[in-house]
């Protein structure tokens, strides 16, 4: 299956300081709009506090090709963010006696390696070993197929021994869940959460429909290039849910007021093993904790962060974008907290190929995990790591380049053979070999 359903974990900044809590307003929509202005992102936001909407913006189009723009109202693809749906689902199940979290899975699902072993809290937390079937070319066409490409998977580590994220393990849920209840997955979800909730923009999905205020996805191929569609009715509760901000503010306020579920149910949920919840991770900014799940798939991403401490929601979604996610997340929470944060301005320079050459080489240093290689393609400057993608950077000034999409600033100083690297305001020097 060559569509991934990934999660990334925000990388955010940390310190001690003390936070005014508001919302400038008018400087997240200059942000929004340099964003939309210099066609660097298609999306839309809701920010909550308390359960109060604060801020919800949208840009970008839904449908290019009919020059259909996006609306606050425009439902996407959140992927991997439809884990935390789920395993509220199970613990839902858990509080009403359907099932057990210490309960093994070979009563459901006799042909996988290890299911006298696996327990249903083991799926949840990502400590099964199961395969990911995401990882493999095969792509099933029916949940018998999708059983049998994940029991010839296999595992990838014994049990409980440690914790490693897989797809897989939300597939199953979904599977356990549908013979919990006697129901499709999509019904569970519907009478569960969605009706209890009101959530109005909330469903299982299915084929993209225009139609229905949905958003086809997109690539930056120096212009945006329409991605093709995953069947995601096979994914379940890994990734086949619909819903926009506005319905995941509410989402995820309702989850953390005990109103999905309950107190113990949720503490089980948030209590953090190898970096891993229940269907949900805990992020760092600064000295404050929240709790946050992602998701991609096709050109959809989407982030859904919760901060206790000061009741605060944020949610992201997006249909196609060259500046990340990460960054907009960074730059709300410095909004939010009274942090200074800098509003890009995507101001690029043309240099000739061989002014290139200065920087040419490889860069380390004991600081740093990764030696980086800089090399150039006509006018164009790269950055390679072992193991890592080659990332595109463009000039923006004299000896500096930047990669927008991942938020990575270089600045060279060729007369001393170092480069400097800047990320989510860390900075390293690395010496030229």
């Amino acid at each position: 299956m060559t569509t991934k359903i990934k999660f990334s974990v925000l990388i955010l900044m940390m310190a001690c300081s003390s936070f005014a809590q508001n919302i400038n307003i008018a400087k997240l929509d200059s942000l929004f709009q340099i964003l939309e202005t210099k066609d660097k992102y298609m999306g839309s936001i809701a920010i909550s506090e308390n359960g109060k909407l604060l801020y919800k913006k949208s840009i970008g189009k839904a449908d290019i090709e009919n020059n259909k723009l996006s609306t606050t109202e425009t439902k996407y693809r959140i992927a991997s963010i439809s884990k935390m749906f789920t395993a509220c689902l199970i613990f839902k199940a858990v509080e009403e006696n359907k099932i057990n979290l210490n309960q093994t899975i070979n009563k459901y699902f006799p042909t996988i390696l290890n299911s006298n072993k696996i327990t249903i809290g083991n799926l949840l937390s990502h400590r099964s070993g199961i395969h990911d079937f995401t990882n493999d070319e095969k792509t099933p066409k029916n949940t018998k197929e999708m059983v049998e490409i994940i029991t010839n998977g296999k595992s990838d580590f014994e049990p409980n021994s440690k914790a490693e994220y897989s797809n897989s393990n939300y597939v199953l849920l979904s599977y356990i869940l549908e013979k919990a209840y006697n129901k499709k997955y999509a019904e569970i979800l519907n009478l569960k959460i969605v009706k209890p909730l009101e959530l109005k923009n909330t469903y299982f999905g299915n084929e993209i429909n225009i139609q229905n205020n949905e958003c086809y996805s997109y690539k930056y191929q120096n212009k945006w290039i329409k991605k093709n569609e995953t069947d995601i009715s096979l994914i379940m509760g890994a990734g086949a849910i619909v819903s926009n901000p506005s319905d995941l503010v509410i989402f995820a306020q309702k989850l953390f007021d005990k109103k999905i579920i309950n107190q113990n149910s949720l503490n089980q949920m948030i209590t953090i093993k190898d970096n891993f919840g229940m269907g949900i991770f805990q992020i760092p900014f600064y000295d404050k904790k929240g709790f946050n799940h992602t998701g991609v798939i096709d050109g959809f991403s989407s982030d859904l962060s919760y901060f206790p401490e000061n009741n605060l929601t944020i949610a992201l979604t997006s249909n196609g974008n060259i500046y990340d996610n990460n960054n907009i997340m960074i730059a709300v929470l410095s909004n939010y907290f009274g942090k200074k944060f800098e509003i890009p301005n995507f101001k690029t320079i043309e240099l000739k190929t061989e002014d290139l050459d200065q920087y040419l080489g490889e860069y380390s240093s004991p600081t740093f995990p990764l030696k980086i290689t800089i090399v150039k393609d006509k006018t164009k400057l790269f950055a390679e790591a072992p193991g890592q993608p080659t990332f595109p950077f463009d000039a923006t000034e004299k000896d500096c380049f930047e990669f927008v999409s991942a938020g990575i600033k270089l600045k060279f100083t060729p007369e001393n053979k170092e480069m400097e690297i800047n990320q989510s305001g860390k900075k390293f020097i690395l010496t030229k070999k």
